[in-house]
């Protein structure tokens, strides 16, 4: 292997990408980052200000093209126009990342049929929407690369979250599928199963209960919390070159496991 070979394997030059949340935390991360090492991104959310900002800087900072467009992702004539829209102003689609998403959490008992129907459509029924709206481009362009965003949720569930944890379960298994059908059209599909992660949304949500990074990050063997940018790193190595030879795989960014019982912990 050659400096060259190595190097090829770090940048992404060229790639086109979509990232859905990407107006704030994990999703704006990613953005930047992946533009930093050579995509053209657009940016979208729910909130195009905050994607218009981001797409501004993304330019200004890297010069690759950003392009901000609203999407919600729960609606399919809203999906589908946002990538007819990145389609159009990219040329085509190489990289997704399915970052929208949203813990809502309610008692078991106090979660009704519209909280159950709102929280699958956002955390699961959309990345299944998009993937199959971006994989024609994606095949049209020789392959791709799609990463979903889960949660620890998703793989050993969290009290009150009984839909959440089931939706990003439920996404977990939607990434194993596709890598297996869609790896023969040179389409690559993995997760990360993200844990306590000091993005806006989870310091509002924290707040609420007492909780902020600094005793969300004690529980964690590296006692610190995540940042947006920990998830992005994960991001990045998924669509890159060193990831060609991995696909369908959940990789859990946490801060390492908390285990129960044993021998008290060590100084």
């Amino acid at each position: 292997m050659t400096l060259t070979e190595i190097e090829e394997a770090f940048r992404l030059d060229g790639r086109r990408a979509i990232v859905t949340g990407g107006g704030t935390g994990i999703g704006e991360a990613s953005a930047r980052l992946l533009a930093h090492v050579g995509c053209d991104v657009v940016v979208t959310s729910r909130k195009v200000d905050n994607c218009a900002r981001v797409a501004e800087e993304i330019h200004t900072e890297t010069g690759r093209r950003a392009v901000p467009l609203a999407v919600d992702v729960r609606d399919m004539d809203s999906c589908r126009s946002m990538v007819d829209a990145a389609v159009g102003a990219l040329g085509g689609v190489d990289i997704l990342v399915n970052n929208a998403g949203g813990s809502y959490m309610f008692p078991f008992l106090q979660t009704d049929m519209d909280r159950y129907d709102n929280n699958m459509a956002l955390n699961l029924r959309g990345p299944y929407l998009l993937t199959q709206l971006v994989a024609p481009s994606m095949i049209e362009a020789g392959g791709g690369s799609i990463v979903n965003i889960s949660s620890s949720a998703g793989m050993g569930g969290v009290r009150g979250g009984a839909v959440y944890s089931a939706a990003k379960a439920g996404l977990q298994m939607l990434t194993r599928v596709v890598a297996a059908e869609l790896g023969p059209k040179g389409i690559r599909c993995n997760a990360i199963a993200v844990g306590a992660v000091a993005s806006e949304g989870a310091l509002r949500s924290w707040a609420r209960f007492g909780m902020d990074a600094e005793s969300a990050g004690a529980r964690t063997p590296v006692r610190r919390v995540g940042y947006p940018l920990d998830i992005a790193w994960g991001v990045y190595f998924f669509c890159s070159g060193m990831a060609s030879w991995i696909s369908g795989q959940t990789l859990p960014i946490d801060g390492g496991p908390q285990l129960a019982g044993g021998l008290p912990e060590e100084d």
